[in-house]
């Protein structure tokens, strides 16, 4: 057989050393790059730039009128009927509505005593307050000392039950549902919920129920969350920032304007004949809540925000823990848009300005085009051009807008001004994961309803700090590895360098000081590091 020649196997031009094949490399680069990739990146940079308008334009129009709201608009009790609801000398405590309280649980060994405490301690006649704990532990143990707690309590004259299934059917969706359909909810008019971490005030019934009992056409009087370890670390402190933003702004302009919004899934308070009309809970999505809550609203139901009804709780400290929580709340968003949004085009009940304000600002901009925007022009678009020099981004695309929309988020945690640069480059490591919930979400593939349940810590990181004796940490790489983030990170470091060696406007020091914030998430330091004995 006659021996092959290399001329046949690698073409003339590529003969030679390594620098040549390299420098053949470098001519098909050339190549291809102003007939495909200078269009293609050009065309992304444009869609980019009308994505940050459209978010730009958005929370510009959500800074003023929550300036106009909080400047002129009426109060809640003065937008709304509201007195105090006293007890009645001729009828007793009849004048009280019968209000039940649910706090759905799964696994919480850590907080349990904590929510059922708070619930049995508010301030409602006793004979008027039904407390119903949904149990959906799978530990044993746990449920036994779930079980036990609430039979303490019912031994002081509360009226609490514990409840259990049999299976996990709908998660939370499934358990609150089942305890609707006990015989004694018949006689409550109001349900009240509270997840396990969450630790209303004695007050919070008496200042919210008055609104529901007055103005028949609320359905739903949600409260703001506070956060008990918000000074955890510095994830939690990123976390605050977000969330006093959603609140202090996102939740208020759509009460104010809109009488509407996404119900929070917790520190809210329901008339139960709302739930019924609109169709009851449905697992359908990882986001209940919201699913229930804009089902309500194109029903003619209006929901009412008391920002100043605050209502204690826990951030996740562990960054696994928020992962899996940031996936649930981007990804069912996306699938209850591809589920709803022709069901809300159709809808006769409610304006045409309320349709748009729910498809446009509420799903599309903040639930979908706010997590791409920051992934794929950050991320992708804006380090593809420092190797792509002929594709031009405006500065103003580049630095200005996202500077003012991030300056406008800051307006709900004004203690953290001088963190806000950083929460901007964990904003960005965290679009990641956003981003691709949300395709998930949008496209119903694999994970679209993955539900896991976000781990609350509660005093465990304390008592284990207490605890005396030897501690060896278990260090398992594949809890603290994070290898998306440790390859953008890599991709982030090869184009900062390559702007550092031939770049001209500096986008190096952002890319370095991103691929620090990617590292960092990659290596897993980030968030409460929880030693396992």
């Amino acid at each position: 057989m006659a021996e092959v020649s290399s001329n046949t196997l690698i073409p003339e031009s590529f003969h030679g050393t390594r620098a040549d094949i390299a420098g053949q490399l470098g001519l098909m680069w050339e190549l291809i790059k102003t007939p495909l990739i200078v269009p293609l990146l050009t065309l992304c940079v444009y869609i980019c730039l009308v994505m940050s308008l459209m978010l730009f334009i958005e929370r510009l129009y959500m800074g003023v009128v929550i300036i106009l709201v909080k400047l002129f608009w009426k109060k809640p009790d003065n937008r709304y009927k509201w007195e105090p609801i006293r007890e009645d000398l001729e009828i007793g405590n009849s004048a009280f509505p019968v209000v039940l309280v649910q706090i759905p649980m799964f696994n919480e060994k850590e907080v349990y005593k904590i929510s059922i405490g708070a619930a049995c301690g508010l301030s409602w006649p006793s004979d008027r307050l039904v407390i119903q704990v949904l149990d959906d532990s799978t530990d044993p143990a746990i449920k036994d000392l779930v079980e036990k707690e609430c039979l303490r309590w019912a031994s002081k004259g509360l009226n609490i039950t514990y409840q259990i299934r049999e299976n996990r059917t709908g998660y939370k969706a499934g358990a609150l549902k089942e305890g609707l359909k006990s015989d004694y909810v018949k006689d409550c008019e109001f349900v009240a919920i509270f997840d396990a971490d969450f630790r209303p005030e004695p007050d919070f019934l008496r200042r919210a129920i008055p609104f529901l009992v007055y103005n028949r056409e609320i359905a739903l009087v949600q409260a703001r969350w506070r956060f008990v370890n918000a000074d955890e670390c510095l994830m939690t402190r990123m976390q605050e920032m977000s969330l006093d933003y959603h609140f202090t702004v996102e939740q208020e302009v759509g009460s104010s304007t809109h009488a509407f919004f996404g119900f929070n899934g917790t520190a809210g308070v329901w008339r139960i004949a709302a739930i019924n009309e609109a169709g009851g809970w449905k697992d359908r999505t990882t986001v209940e809540d919201m699913d229930l809550a804009v089902r309500a609203s194109l029903k003619g139901w209006k929901f009412l925000y008391l920002g100043d009804l605050q209502v204690k709780s826990e951030l996740p400290s562990t960054f696994k823990a928020f992962r899996y929580q940031q996936h649930r709340w981007s990804c069912g968003p996306a699938n209850l848009f591809r589920k709803m949004v022709m069901e809300i085009i159709k809808n006769k009940k409610v304006s045409l300005w309320k349709k748009v304000y729910v498809i446009y600002s509420f799903f599309f901009v903040r639930k979908i085009i706010a997590h791409m925007i920051t992934f794929f022009f950050f991320c992708v678009v804006l380090p593809l051009t420092i190797l792509v020099p002929e594709v031009y981004v405006p500065i103003w695309v580049a630095v200005y807008i996202p500077s003012i929309i991030a300056t406008l988020n800051a307006v709900g945690t004004p203690r953290s001004i001088h963190l806000l640069f950083y929460w901007i480059l964990f904003e960005t490591v965290m679009s990641l994961h956003r981003t691709k919930a949300s395709f998930i979400g949008l496209l119903e593939a694999g994970r679209a309803n993955e539900w896991v349940v976000t781990e609350k810590l509660g005093d465990a990181l304390k008592n284990k700090s207490n605890t005396k004796g030897p501690k060896r940490p278990r260090f398992r790489i594949g809890d603290r590895i994070n290898l998306l983030e440790l390859g953008f990170a890599a991709f982030l470091f090869f184009c900062g360098s390559y702007d550092f060696l031939y770049g001209k406007n500096y986008s190096f020091i952002y890319l370095f000081l991103q691929t620090i914030t990617f590292t960092l998430v990659g290596f897993g330091y980030i968030g409460t590091i929880v030693p396992s004995s």
